[in-house]
Order: C-alpha cells, then structure tokens, then sequence
C-alpha cells in the first residue's frame, strides 16, 4: 500500500441510493452525482452495495453502476446479488475496479478461485464478518484475493492477527482519534462506512491528521516549496487551467502563496484576484468547482499549469472556456483521432435518435441487431482479404469500413467511446 484509503459507502436500492442496509431511507440525489461528489470530496474508492432483490431489479443496478463508474473519477468496488461468474463479470464490466464476494456466502466462496483466475486476483475483494470463516478460509483468500473487507468492526483486532493481507474496516461512527488508531494498523488499507459517509465534506481535514500523525494518505503534497517560484512583480505566479480530459484551455488566473496553499490542502484551484484583492475559490459563488487533478510548473519555474475536472463553465461568460474571442486563424489540420471517433459515433448516435430518410445508418438500424452483425462480419472479412494483397491503402479503406460498423454496432448496444478507452486504458 502506497496510501490509507477513504471509502465512503453507497447502498443501491430499487434504483436509489439509501441510507444504509437497516435505514432505507433515500438520499434524494442522483447516484452518478453523489459517485462524483465522494470524488470531489477526498474519496479514494466507492464501495457500492446492490441491494436488488430480483433479476429486473439487478439488472437496473447494473445500468446505474455503470453510469457511477464513468461519473465518479475514482475507482469503484461492486458488491451485493454475486452468485456466480457471470456476476462478477457483469459487475467488471459495468465499469468496477474491484468485486467484492461475501464470504458469508457459500456460493461466493465456491467462486473464488474460479474469478480470481479469470479475471486476475487484483480485481477480487472478499468481505467476512465471522471471524471463523476468515480462520478456515485463509489460505485461500490469501491466494485467491487482493484485499479483504472486514464488515465487522469488533473483529477487526483479531483479524489483523491471523492474516496481513490489506483490510478495509468498515466502522460505525466514532470519535477521530479511534480512526487515528485504526488506520495506523500495519495491514489497515483503509476505512469506510457510517464514519466515512457522515463525514464526507470533512475527508481533507482527516487526511491532514492522518498526515500529521505520519500515515500516508492519497493528498494533495507538493513537489515543489512556494519559495521555489520565480513570482512576477505582484509576488504572484500565473496559473493556465486546462480541462485534465480534453486538453482544452479553460482559463488564466493567479496565485499568490496563500492561494496556492489553500489549493494543495482543499483539492479545489483557488486563485488570488488583483481586481478584488482578495483570494478566490473558484466556484464559490457559481458552483461551478474546479478539481485539482495535477499541477506542473514549467522550465523557468514562473508559470504553472493545473489540469483540473471542471464542473460547469470556467468563464464568467457561461462558455466553458474563457478562450473563445477567435482573433485570426489559418487552415490547418487539427485532426484528433479520438475526435474523429466521437464526432463520427455522435452523428450515427444522432441518427438513432432522429431517423433521417435514405440514411444508410437508418438503414442498418432499421434492420436490427442481425443485419448490423452481419455487415460487421463482412467487413472483418475485407480486412483479411485486403491484408493478403500489397497495396496498404486497401486495409485502411476496409479499417474504415469496419469501424463504421463497429459504432453502429457500439449506439445499437449503448457503449461509448469512453467506456471503451477507460476500458482499454485499466488493461
């Protein structure tokens, strides 16, 4: 372990997020956006409970999980309905780092090692409440298991005695300085439950304990000293903020030491504006937060570029960018490959949507799953044929081609790009 982990809890139930297991009342906030907000908080993993009670009812959860794992920015562990195989892999698929099995569970223990030799011991979890279980069966989690989840905190002493595998103790409310104790455990991974989901807005503040009583958590620690920057006239540095996924230029502002420190120690960019004299938390006042993923400095040490998740528009304007006063431009070619893939699967998405007569992709969508298939087999095949033959070019016509079908295929079965990179980019 590199860092203790905070691990705020989310109970899924007929489609909502609620209180706990015993407490269903509901939270009354989208699951995607309370994923997000335990992320923008401090949150360094999810642990999701699917409480559904039937197939129709998990197969809900499913669809909800999926949308938490593409929102949250923080990597999620699925839990709950697991009876088999497939289980898990539906859960990996819908987007979930790790799975959990209940090893009170006679049937999630019969998977272990099935699971863990399909889809690789990083992505098993295994949760115990009994104390016995964990004696009889350690061996195998050992084996079998990256970390265990020991859902009783009672047993929490005990279990650190009889293995050192990484746990994550889920623990009711106590004081601060018991969590103190707790994470200063050897083999304690982490926490997570009531403790952790009463404090969310407070996650900052408990890692600066855990930081000043010398255990290591997921922060906001700078590289480099306030002293270090070569600051203009006005003792400050200028600050580009630039979107973390896109790339894209959001805005200029400046930070005086103050602002960088409070920075560091929120996660939220904070900036010092000349005009106001006076340090500004962007998105005080709009909502619209910005999220500290990386700050570098250049060369010189006099600019510093942040690369944030932004929420809503960086400009006071509403754009999302501050840059968007076009001054001049000459033609040049700025193609983005993954653009080219975005661009091209929203106009075949938009086609679904809003049919076009004489559309070609209509056409395909029109005739159902079998005809689409079909196309993309046909294509598959071209690619073969056109890779037997000595002029490159015909491959990358016939690529083309089957890409096109691929994302016919991807709108028709409701996958993303995203889903695709995020998937290829954890392999």
């Amino acid at each position: 372990m590199d860092y203790k982990k905070f691990v705020p809890c989310m109970y899924l139930y007929r489609g909502m997020i609620v209180k706990n297991y015993e407490d269903l009342t509901p939270l009354h906030m989208n699951p995607a956006e309370l994923a997000k907000f335990y992320g923008e908080n401090g949150a360094d993993e999810i642990l999701i409970f699917d409480m559904s009670a039937n197939d129709i009812e998990h197969e809900e959860a499913l669809g909800i999980i999926k949308k938490i794992a593409l929102t949250a920015e923080v990597p999620i562990i699925g839990t709950g309905n697991i009876h088999r195989m497939e289980d898990v892999k539906k859960l990996i698929y819908a987007g979930c780092m790790k799975v959990c099995l209940n090893s009170s569970s006679a049937e999630n223990r019969v998977i272990l090692e099935e699971v863990s030799k399909k889809f690789g011991k990083s992505k098993i979890v295994v949760a115990f409440d009994d104390l016995s279980i964990l004696v009889t069966n350690k061996l195998e989690f050992e084996e079998f298991s990256c970390e265990l989840i020991c859902s009783n905190s009672k047993n929490l002493k005990e279990a650190v005695e009889i293995t050192n595998m990484n746990m994550l103790a889920i623990l009711p409310t106590i004081a601060l300085d018991k969590i103190i104790e707790i994470m200063s455990i050897s083999s304690v991974s982490g926490v997570s439950g009531e403790i952790i989901n009463e404090n969310v807005k407070e996650i900052a503040s408990l890692k600066t304990l855990c930081s000043q009583n010398g255990i290591a958590v997921n922060s906001y620690v700078s590289a480099k000293n306030w002293s270090e920057f070569k600051l203009n006239s006005e003792g400050m540095v200028p600050v580009i903020t630039q979107d973390y996924k896109t790339g894209d230029v959001l805005m200029l502002a400046y930070m005086n030491e103050e602002a960088y420190n409070n920075t560091l120690k929120t996660g939220k960019m904070t900036y010092f504006s000349r005009s106001r004299n006076e340090l500004w938390i962007k998105g005080d006042t709009s909502g619209h937060y910005q999220y500290v993923k990386a700050l570098t400095a250049d060369c010189d040490m006099d600019t510093i570029l942040a690369k944030v998740s932004q929420v809503g528009a960086a400009c006071h304007t509403g754009s999302r960018s501050c840059f968007f006063q076009e001054i001049m431009k000459k033609d040049y070619d700025d193609t983005n490959p993954l653009k080219v893939f975005e661009d091209v699967y929203s106009v075949i998405i938009d086609r679904k949507i809003h049919p076009k007569e004489g559309s070609y992709t209509n056409y395909l969508f029109d005739k159902g799953i079998d005809k689409i298939l079909k196309k993309l087999g046909e294509e598959a095949t071209e690619i073969i044929i056109a890779s037997k033959n000595p002029n490159p070019d015909e491959i990358k016509y016939e690529i083309s081609d089957f890409l096109y079908h691929m994302m016919v295929l991807m709108a028709e079965k409701g996958v993303s790009w995203e889903e695709i990179t995020k998937e290829l980019a954890s392999r």
